[in-house]
C-alpha cells in the first residue's frame, strides 16, 4: 500500500516590502511521503517570494514534469515555473521553453557544488537562482505544525519569518537573475 501525503494547514500573513504586496493566505500543503520538512518549508517561503494572482502548490515531487510552484494563466499557459534544489541543467533549458519566466531555489547543505558545477550551463540560460542556506532552511523546518499560523515579511534578498514555535531570518543569495 502507497504510503499517503501528509496534509498541513497555514495561514499566513504575508507583507512583501519590495513589492508592496500584503496578502492574507490560507494554504493546504500536501507533503509528499519523500519530501523533507526542509523543503516543504522552502516551497511555501518560495511560493510567499512569488506569491501573485494564479500562483499553485503544485503535485511537486508527486510529479516529476510539474514544478513544486507555478503561476499559469488563464489559457493554461505558465507565466512561472518555480523549482526547488538541484535541478540539471536539462531541467531548467525544458522550463525556460515551457515557462515565461523560470526561478530556482536551491537549499541542500551540496548546493555550493552543484552550483559550481553547473554554473556555466545555467548561465546560458533565461532563469533566476537563488541559494537558501542549508542552516536556515533547517530553521524554517523547527517552525512546522500541522496546522501553522506563520507571519511572513520580506524586505531586500531577506524574509522574516515567525510562527509558534519560534522565529528565523532566511537571507538568500542571488546566484543569477534574469
Amino acid at each position: 500500500m502507497a504510503i499517503k501525503p501528509t496534509i498541513y494547514k497555514a495561514r499566513i500573513a504575508l507583507s512583501d516590502m519590495e513589492r508592496g504586496y500584503y496578502d492574507a493566505l490560507n494554504l493546504t500543503i500536501a507533503q509528499h511521503p519523500s519530501e523533507t520538512l526542509e523543503r516543504m518549508m522552502v516551497r511555501i517561503l518560495a511560493y510567499c517570494l512569488n506569491a501573485q494572482e494564479g500562483i499553485e502548490l503544485t503535485k511537486g515531487l508527486e510529479d516529476v514534469e510539474e514544478p513544486a510552484v507555478w503561476v499559469r494563466t488563464m489559457d493554461e499557459q505558465i507565466a512561472l515555473w518555480i523549482d526547488l534544489g538541484e535541478p540539471t541543467p536539462e531541467r531548467v533549458k525544458k522550463a525556460t521553453h515551457r515557462a515565461k519566466k523560470v526561478c530556482v531555489y536551491s537549499f541542500n547543505s551540496k548546493s555550493d557544488v552543484w552550483w559550481s558545477q553547473n554554473a556555466n550551463k545555467f548561465s546560458q540560460l533565461d532563469a533566476s537562482f537563488y541559494r537558501i542556506p542549508w542552516e536556515e532552511a533547517e530553521a524554517l523546518a523547527a517552525l512546522v505544525n500541522r496546522t501553522m499560523d506563520l507571519s511572513v515579511t520580506i524586505t531586500g534578498d531577506s524574509a522574516y519569518v515567525a510562527g509558534d514555535n519560534g522565529e528565523v531570518e532566511v537571507q538568500w543569495e542571488v546566484l543569477q537573475a534574469r
